[in-house]
């Protein structure tokens, strides 16, 4: 063992881990550079702590920089020891959790250091896809660090002491703590959307373990899934009243109110979760136009449209659930873009990658419109002409190209008010109706609120064994 045990890095491992589970690989390694004199410097571990052990039962490899040793800087060894994890966690099938405080690049060892980053870099490209791979980060991240923890699947942040940057805050003008630190917590979860959690290291661990337990160790992992103790068939009475706080519906539809949202504060017009039905880690994606806080106060609010933040949110965690065969749930309520000139800027582009993502996803689909579904935003939430598999509609879902009176106004420009109302509730009931679109095959069954988890979970079953292939080719280019 290395003489770093009693670190605060050797702290958040035990903290994380199952108890006495861990065993460090390599903490005997030292620094090799001799320039500048570091060979009078000691260096245990070269200051990252590097091994193995399980949280719930389920292993994991973790490694945890040690700032107290050259501000845990990556030096040529400390890389080395990164780098062999991975390639160990990669021939076993499990995740790489990282716990990171580091103040960057060795200077003593430059190009050996340099060159260290990038075979991280590497290593963590070739593990994308394979495993899944977390970053916490507890001080600093700066420079080319701060490449990690956008690598990695998903990345929690200490809400106080860390900091992430490319360029220092300092070296960016106007940027003044008082009015917009760019390397806060706050910062990298609402603005750049980076940052999947954040919290107190306590609070942040806690997650961590929780996130993990629903993971599956691997791309051909199928095992990710437990008895569950809640009823298959449990109504949920209230389900109706949580069409614009989507949160809040995915964990009444959950087994036993299961719940883990990625990016909660970028993005807030939808929710990306992981929820549990009957035992197995579904990933959804819901759209959102309001939510409340522990006391019930309504801390978000909006129609019911979609941004280029949360189109870029779901894209990406699609992408994810799809690399690792976990099935993905959407709940549709979207009447169309938010329109904005900062949304406009990348709508078109965010809201291809979203459609994009779930007409590419192989992985079991299965979509509930419970309200409204309008034109191509509705199209590109997992509809059933963009490859989902099943479409549950809500009793007073309407599906169309745009809300009736609208349409009727454009059809009929020009005519007087009752023509315009008589021919909005005809628009309404042939062309915005459920009926229609169940009539026309684009939705599969009608059904009520209360009812929505036991459908859903029939649906997943059903498509358990499902396989799916795409035409030839290396690679989208969306």
């Amino acid at each position: 063992m290395s003489n770093t045990t009693a670190s605060s890095a050797r702290q958040r491992i035990d903290s994380l881990l199952d108890a006495n589970s861990f065993v460090e690989i390599g903490g005997q390694v030292t620094a090799r550079s001799t320039d500048f004199n570091l060979t009078a410097k000691e260096t245990p571990s070269d200051g990252v702590i590097t091994g193995y052990g399980v949280i719930d039962g389920n292993l994991v490899y973790v490694y945890s920089q040690d700032a107290s040793v050259l501000g845990g800087t990556i030096g040529e060894m400390h890389a080395k020891k990164i780098v062999r994890l991975y390639e160990t966690a990669m021939k076993t099938g499990a995740p790489v959790i990282g716990l990171v405080d580091c103040a960057g690049l060795r200077l003593q060892e430059a190009t050996d250091a340099l060159n260290g980053f990038g075979d991280i870099y590497r290593a963590m490209s070739d593990a994308s896809g394979v495993v899944p791979q977390i970053t916490a980060l507890f001080g600093t991240c700066g420079g080319g660090m701060a490449l990690i923890p956008a690598l990695t699947d998903f990345t929690f942040m200490e809400e106080k002491n860390a900091k992430l940057f490319v360029n220092s805050p300092n070296a960016i003008a106007g940027n003044i703590d008082s009015k917009c630190d760019t390397s806060s917590a706050k910062f990298q979860s609402e603005e750049t959307g980076l940052v999947d959690y954040v919290g107190s290291e306590a609070d942040i661990l806690g997650q961590m373990r929780a996130l993990v337990s629903m993971l599956p160790s691997n791309f051909e992992d199928d095992l990710d899934y437990e008895d569950s103790s809640d009823d298959l068939n449990r109504a949920c009475s209230d389900l109706a009243n949580c069409i614009g706080d989507t949160a809040i519906l995915l964990a009444q539809i959950s087994d036993n109110g299961t719940f883990f949202e990625s990016k909660k504060m970028y993005g807030t017009d939808m929710v990306t979760a992981f929820i549990k039905l009957n035992g197995t880690t579904v990933g959804a994606v819901a759209n959102r136009s309001e939510s409340y806080d522990t006391e019930g106060n309504v801390v978000f609010q909006s129609e019911a449209v979609l941004s280029a933040r949360g189109a870029e949110k779901a894209a990406e965690f699609v992408e994810f659930c799809d690399a690792f065969s976990i099935p993905v749930l959407t709940i549709t309520n979207v009447k169309g873009f938010k329109a904005s000139k900062c949304s406009e800027k990348k709508m078109a582009k965010a809201v291809a990658k979203l459609t994009y993502a779930f007409a590419n996803a192989t992985t079991s689909k299965v979509n509930v419109i419970t309200g409204a579904a309008y034109g191509s935003a509705y199209l590109a939430m997992n509809s059933k002409s963009t490859g989902a598999d099943m479409v549950y509609a809500w009793s007073d879902a309407q599906i169309g190209m745009m809300d009736a009176k609208s349409a009727a106004k454009i059809m009929y420009e020009g005519t007087d008010a009752a023509t315009i109302n008589e021919k909005a509730a005809e628009y309404a009931t042939l062309q915005n109706s459920v009926m229609s679109a169940a009539r026309r095959g684009y939705v599969d069954t009608i059904i009520d609120p209360v009812d929505t988890r036991k459908y859903v979970i029939g649906a997943f079953e059903m498509l358990f064994t499902k396989r799916e292939n795409r035409p030839d080719k290396k690679h989208g280019t969306v």
